[in-house]
């Protein structure tokens, strides 16, 4: 979808839009189910990189202890439990750069999702930046899904990160779709952006071909020690807004509550199911902070009338429109 369709949806009154939004959800997702998903940090802090949001960036000081991977026992202790309590997708995040065909760190990673895909779960990993090498890896081991958010706009991504470009991040998820990887992509709203910022990252999401498998839409938590820190909060009715929108102009997409979830009352919540949301990320932590315990969830899902979607871990990543240029691999 263009800027301009999007900025003439994002203009329609409130009512009007989630009018228009409710329409598109029912007519591709009537099951009214909500993926569940699980995300483990299996290696903590020391990033190299520095993002302006993050926590676990060894530039800034901010309390998170920069830890080796995880065990592969341990990650799948975790794994096994957030099967036990209803989770259909496992996602893993390391905090790294990225990762290279041959290193230790990448055969251990390896090692950890064929095991992990045993479980019956979907898989997802977000390891940084990736080859195409390293991409049809993860695929063979048994990814379902790669991560790797745009964050915000082009336009406004220098103002966030300087140690990658926008360009790195287009890369890594076309080398993802040729592997035939899912992409989980999406972004962060908080960054200090303008509302154009946050248009052009939804008309980039939605010029992706194939779209993305998933979208999270994020909302920034300031952390103590981030040149973030003293970011305002989002307004939960723009967060509203950019759901709405991401579910027109991405109608088969699940759209996802990720970070910042925790900060929202369950009416909220309720308003951006309506709006199109049928994803969460689901357990009490999200890499290094907190989530909605998922008793409290699933409360809200029964009150809803909504369900848990059955995971697929066998699910074929969306094919892309001939018709259309592929999702490139640097930005126009």
């Amino acid at each position: 979808m263009n800027y301009a369709d999007i900025q003439r949806l994002y203009q329609l009154p409130l009512f009007e839009l989630l009018k228009q939004s409710r329409a598109v959800h029912e007519a591709h997702w009537p099951e009214r189910e909500v993926q569940l998903c699980t995300l483990l940090s299996i290696k903590t802090g020391g990033c190299s990189e520095d993002c302006g949001y993050c926590a676990q960036s060894a530039r800034y000081t901010t309390g998170v202890v920069a830890e080796k991977l995880m065990a592969k026992d341990a990650v799948m202790e975790k794994a096994r439990a957030a099967k036990a309590n209803g989770s259909t997708r496992f996602c893993m995040g390391a905090a790294w750069k990225g990762v290279r065909e041959g290193t230790e760190k990448f055969e251990q990673v390896l090692d950890i999702v064929r095991d992990v895909s045993t479980l019956g779960m979907e898989v997802c990993v977000t390891l940084g930046e990736l080859g195409s090498g390293e991409a049809v890896k993860l695929k063979q081991a048994g990814v379902t899904a790669y991560n790797h958010n745009i964050d915000t706009s082009p336009e406004h991504y220098p103002n966030v990160v300087t140690t990658h470009t926008f360009d790195d991040r287009l890369r890594t998820i076309r080398h993802a779709q040729d592997a035939g990887m899912s992409v989980c992509c999406g972004g962060i709203l908080g960054l200090g952006e303008g509302v154009e910022d946050r248009l052009r990252m939804l008309e980039v999401l939605s010029s992706f071909n194939p779209q993305p498998e998933s979208v999270p839409i994020n909302m920034l938590m300031p952390i103590k020690g981030t040149p973030m820190e003293e970011n305002a909060q989002v307004d939960v009715f723009d967060l509203v807004r950019l759901v709405a929108i991401a579910r027109i102009a991405m109608p088969r997409t699940k759209v996802r509550l990720s970070a910042g979830r925790y900060s929202l009352s369950r009416e909220g919540q309720a308003l951006c199911y309506y709006a199109g949301a049928n994803s969460i990320f689901y357990g009490e932590k999200l890499l290094t902070t907190v989530n909605p315990r998922a008793n409290e969830d699933l409360a809200l899902l029964r009150e809803l009338g909504l369900v848990p979607q059955s995971p697929n871990p066998a699910q074929a990543a969306p094919i892309a429109d001939g018709a259309k240029p592929l999702t490139p691999c640097c930005a126009s």
